[in-house]
Order: structure tokens, then C-alpha cells, then sequence
């Protein structure tokens, strides 16, 4: 499916609140099987603006988690030990 600027940044901005797909779809106007499939194409404009709006949220997760660490949070010590071992796995 041919996107808008307007329905990839509305996509982008849903994917950095985690909004399930379904719901995107919904508010989209779009079949929720469609969204998903475009989705999961990597070659696809929605999926890009999709990984780019949850990785976003996902980098803002991750440095409030090294702020609350660096001060000795045990539970954000642990999850920020677990984040650089999945950082490794990856190299």
C-alpha cells in the first residue's frame, strides 16, 4: 500500500507510545492485516517510520534506565546489565 507523508508520521507517532498495531490500523483507516504485512516488509516506507518511532521511545527507555542506574538503582543496575549483554549478543 502507497502511504501519505501524513499517515507515516501518524504511524511513526504510534509506534513511539507502543500503540498495538490493530489500534493503528483503526485509526488509520487501514485493514489491520494490510498494516501489519507492510509492516514486516523491510522495504516498506511504513515500516521504517514504524521502527523509527518505537526505536525512539525505546533509546529515551533506555538512557532514563542508565540515569537511574548510574545512582545505584538496583532493579535499573540489573535491567542496564541486561541491555549491554543484548548489546554484545548483537555485535
Amino acid at each position: 500500500m502507497n502511504y501519505t507523508k501524513e499517515q507515516l508520521e501518524e504511524i511513526e507517532k504510534y509506534a513511539s507510545i507502543f500503540l498495538p498495531i490493530s489500534d493503528m490500523a483503526v485509526i488509520l483507516d487501514i485493514p489491520a492485516e494490510i498494516l501489519r504485512e507492510d509492516i514486516k516488509d523491510r522495504q516498506n516506507k511504513a515500516s521504517n517510520a514504524y521502527l523509527r518511532g518505537k526505536l525512539a521511545s525505546k533509546v529515551k527507555l533506555h538512557t532514563q534506565e542508565m540515569m537511574l542506574a548510574q545512582v545505584g538503582s538496583p532493579l535499573a543496575l540489573e535491567n542496564a546489565a541486561k541491555n549491554l549483554l543484548d548489546m554484545e549478543d548483537d555485535e
